[in-house]
Parts: structure tokens; sequence; C-alpha cells
């Protein structure tokens, strides 16, 4: 068995918990060795279920990037990628990026391209609540001629307050993940998958429990229509069960429990 990746985790919520025990159970091969969250007792409930105790911090990046990683995990905010993402990277240590909305910053992302050029290191974003971008990274190779996302909450999940499925938004996903930073970060995955910036439309439906995703992609290649249904996670009715699973998946990957590897 190849040895244990050390993960250090930015952001202590529904997601790090998933992680965490992901980690305790052995479905990824890594040990959390640092969590960082500017609530410590959101870190503390996590590292009781950990046998090895890892350290933790509130705001003190630099203590927390002493520790020997292999993969930091940003599960905080947009915020949290564009504060600690170029530290993380100049560390050589790779970036797992979940607030992927940051990234349609263009010069955040060339910055931290850069950077990870420079010391080795990756960075790495999840498929999130969707599915399909191994297809669509694909058809960029011949050119993708549109890119849509029509993305539907319970209006809670939203912060709305609606009595009939209302449009909250609909425009580019540059603007999407500005007003919806904890909602839409698919809209980002989606295009940078494409290569592509994606129309995005957010609409509210109180007469659904569940976040529906509806992804259109034409290219001279192909012409792709997804819809992904999917289950509130237990822990944050605001982050569906499949992000966090896919970001599990991903770890799994990286950290080698994956003997034959299914697409890209």
């Amino acid at each position: 068995m190849s040895a244990k990746a050390r993960i250090g985790i930015i952001g202590c919520g529904a997601i790090a918990s998933e992680i965490v025990k992901a980690a305790v159970v052995g479905m990824i091969n890594a040990d959390i060795v640092a969590l960082m969250d500017i609530y410590p007792e959101k870190c503390e409930r996590l590292a009781k279920m950990l046998e090895k105790k890892p350290e933790i911090y509130q705001t003190d990046i630099d203590e927390f990037l002493k520790h020997d990683m292999d993969y930091v995990v940003e599960a905080a905010s947009q915020e949290a990628v564009r504060e600690y993402g170029e530290k993380v990277l100049r560390r050589g240590i790779n970036l797992v990026v979940l607030s992927v909305g940051a990234l349609l910053d263009a010069e955040l992302l060339e910055r931290l391209r850069a950077i990870a050029r420079d010391t080795g290191a990756h960075i790495y974003a999840p498929t999130g609540a969707i599915a399909g971008l191994d297809a669509i990274r694909a058809l960029r190779l011949v050119g993708i001629n549109r890119v849509a996302l029509r993305t539907i909450k319970p209006p809670k999940s939203l912060g709305a307050k609606v009595s009939e499925p209302t449009v909250l938004y609909r425009g580019p996903a540059r603007e999407a993940v500005k007003r919806f930073p904890f909602n839409v970060n698919v809209a980002a995955a989606l295009s940078l998958a494409a290569g592509k910036e994606a129309e995005v439309e957010v609409i509210a439906d109180p007469n659904t429990t569940k976040n529906t995703h509806v992804i259109i992609v034409e290219s001279v290649a192909s012409k792709l229509e997804i819809k992904i249904e999917n289950t509130p996670s237990p822990e944050n009715p605001r982050t569906s069960w499949l992000a966090a699973l896919s970001v599990i998946e991903l770890l799994r990957r990286l950290t080698g429990r994956e003997e034959v590897v299914i697409g890209s």
C-alpha cells in the first residue's frame, strides 16, 4: 500500500465533515493533519472524529502551511481562495478548490497558474454537483459554440422568499458566482471545462426539494443535454450531496485508492 497522503482542510463545514469521515473509514488514503476555520469549534468537532488529532488554526495561514502537506482542500469560500490560494501554491502544496467560482476571476486564475508552474504544484477542481465535464473537455478540442446552465433550487437554499417558481438571475456565469457564491460554483466548473463562459439561469422553486441542474452544450462534434437532480446534503441544504461525494472521489484518485481509472 502506498504511503498515506497528508491533507489540510480550510473550512470545516459540511463538505469537510464528509472528507474527514472518508479518511476515517479508509475511503481515501490520507491523514488529515491540519484544520483551519474562522470558527475553531467547527474544527474541534471534526478533530474528535480522528484518531490522530490534527492541529487547529483560526486565521494563521502561515502556521497552518508549516505542516508537511501534499494537498490543501479549500472548502470555505471564494474569498478563501483569493486570500490563501497563492500562499498554498508557493509552498509547493497541491490545492483542491471547491469554491470554483473564484477561478472565473481571470487575473486570479492566471496568478495561481503562474505560481503552480513555478513550484510544480497543481490546482484541482472537483466536478461538484454536476456531471459530464469529461465529455465537455473533450468537445473543447474541436470548439464549443454554446454552453448553458439552468439551476433550480428550493427558495431557502437561495435565500429567497417566493410563492411560485421565480427566475432570480439570468446572465453570464461570471456574475452568477458573485451573486450566489455558495450556490452556483457549478457554473464556474462548467465554464472552465468548456473554455467558454456559460449562460446561467437561476430559479427558486417552492415546489421542489431537489437541487436541479440542466446543462446544454453545443459543438460541431456533439450536442449534450444533461439533467442532474441532486438531494441536498444532510448537513447543509445549500450543498448538494453529490458535490461532497465528488470531492471524495477526486481525493480517492489523488491518494491512490483507484486501481482502474474510468474517464478523465
